[in-house]
This record gives C-alpha cells, sequence and structure tokens, in this order.
C-alpha cells in the first residue's frame, strides 16, 4: 500500500498545476495527472477522463487564456487538497473574469510519484456568464469565440456536457447549507438532522465518519463563508480561529447526503 503524502508533499504536487498553466506547458499540466485521471471543471459539467479527453479540455479552456490562480489558503487533509481561491481569467479578447472558486486535488502515488487522481473545480457557471454579459462587447466576443473552441476540440457532446454545469442546486441549496451551518455554530442537532437524509453520512475530519452528535459538536463555533453551487454539491469557506478549512456538501434533492469537512490539523 501506497503511503499517504506529506502536506509538503501533497502542496508540491498541487502548486505544479498553476505552474505549468503560466506558461503554457501542455505537457507539463498533462504529466501531473494520473491515468485515468479525471478533470471535472465546473463541477456538475460532465467530467473529462483520460489524458486524450483532459488535453482537450486543456486546449479549449486554458490554452487561449491567460490564468491567474489567487489563492487564499490551502487545506491538506490526507491525499486531498482543497484550494480556497479566486481564479482570474484574461480572455484572448481582453475580457477579465474574476470567479470565487475552491478546488479539490485527489492525490495517488504512481511510479513513485504523486498524480492528480481528480481535479474537481467548484464554482458556479452562471457567475462567469453574468461577467461575460456585463463586459459588453470583449464579452460577447469572448462567448462567440468560445462556443466555435469547444466543438472543435470536443464536439456537439462536449458543448452540450459543459452546460449541465448549469443545473446546480443553486440559491436554494446555498440557503440549506447557510441553515446547516448556522446550527452546528450554535450547537442545534436538530436543525442538522432536519436538513439531513435518513443516511446521511457526515465526516469530521473528511475520512473520518461521525455521529450527528459528534459533528455538531466538532462544527461548533465554526464560521462559514463563501458559498459556492456546483452542481450537486454546495462548498465553503470554514474558520475556526485563525486557521482555515473548506466544507464539502453533497445533495439529494433538497437535503444533504453527505458532509465533509476539510480541516486543517491543530
Amino acid at each position: 500500500m501506497a503511503k499517504q503524502p506529506t502536506a509538503a508533499e501533497a502542496l508540491q504536487t498541487v502548486e505544479a498545476s498553476p505552474a505549468a498553466v503560466a506558461v503554457h506547458d501542455r505537457s507539463a499540466w498533462l504529466d501531473l495527472m494520473a491515468r485515468g485521471g479525471v478533470v471535472n471543471d465546473p463541477v456538475g459539467s460532465r467530467p473529462h477522463q483520460g489524458r486524450e479527453a483532459i488535453g482537450r479540455f486543456y486546449d479549449t479552456f486554458i490554452a487561449p487564456n491567460t490564468i491567474v490562480f489567487d489563492v487564499d489558503h490551502d487545506v491538506v487533509c490526507g491525499s486531498t487538497v482543497f484550494r480556497d481561491l479566486t481564479i482570474v481569467t484574461t480572455m484572448s479578447t481582453g475580457v477579465t473574469l474574476n470567479v470565487p472558486t475552491h478546488l479539490r486535488y485527489d492525490l495517488v502515488e504512481e511510479e513513485g510519484a504523486l498524480k492528480v487522481a481528480l481535479l474537481a473545480a467548484h464554482w458556479e457557471l452562471p457567475t462567469m456568464i453574468v461577467q461575460l454579459a456585463r463586459a459588453g462587447v470583449p464579452g460577447l466576443a469572448a462567448a462567440l469565440k468560445l462556443t466555435p473552441q469547444m466543438l472543435s476540440n470536443q464536439g456537439v457532446g462536449g458543448v452540450v456536457g459543459f452546460m449541465k454545469g448549469l443545473r446546480r442546486v443553486g440559491a436554494a441549496g446555498k440557503r440549506t447549507a447557510a441553515g446547516f451551518a448556522a446550527a452546528g455554530r450554535r450547537g442545534d442537532t436538530a436543525a442538522v438532522r432536519a436538513v439531513l437524509t435518513s443516511d446521511a453520512r457526515l465526516e469530521c475530519p473528511a475520512g473520518t465518519a461521525v455521529s450527528v452528535d459528534e459533528f455538531v459538536e466538532q462544527a461548533r463555533g465554526l464560521d462559514w463563508t463563501k458559498f459556492v453551487a456546483a452542481g450537486r454539491s454546495v462548498t465553503a469557506t470554514v474558520h475556526t480561529g485563525d486557521r482555515a478549512g473548506v466544507a464539502l456538501l453533497e445533495f439529494v434533492g433538497h437535503r444533504i447526503e453527505r458532509a465533509r469537512l476539510y480541516l486543517p490539523q491543530a
């Protein structure tokens, strides 16, 4: 069994991704991915799996643009790194988008090197579309240019798969997440149970299953901010004292079926 990476090793692997993006090194970026690795960007859209599909993703969304990762903080939890950041993308027409994001990197060891098995980007596609619309002519030009790029690189199925990112738990999910967070903060176990499915799994820290009572005890006093609804999930930045982490809530219908807290070690 492969040993769990240290926090420093995990962060070094994650940092290599934006470094390759910054210099448009396609091969270096693709080489970070595990065999059969998956990119889901944004979460809710159709995932891209395997080097060929991920390469087409790169050609569509990374190669034509200048992308800056404005990182607020990282949290390492086992073999997962959650990055809390704003992605600043300047498109070829000059329009710049600022998208609040939580990036999840699940890492595995392959032939003695850490690789990215899953890159899941939690951001809200409607936010990007609104920013493009508000940018006027440059935004319209960017949108008109992106569509044929997707058609050329990924076909009609790629366009349809990308637009699936519009289907989200949305504002209702974020309200439920905010209520769940507030109930946990004040130690209201009944209110926490009220928004969970009957078989909900709670993890604190992520990977360690706990009861509702144990979860509430550990969540008591946490501050939750920056709620992001992507697909059937809501992520949020969580603060405890001077430490910051990320919460990942997954929904079935209007209820939470899994809640994971990625918290830094004390």
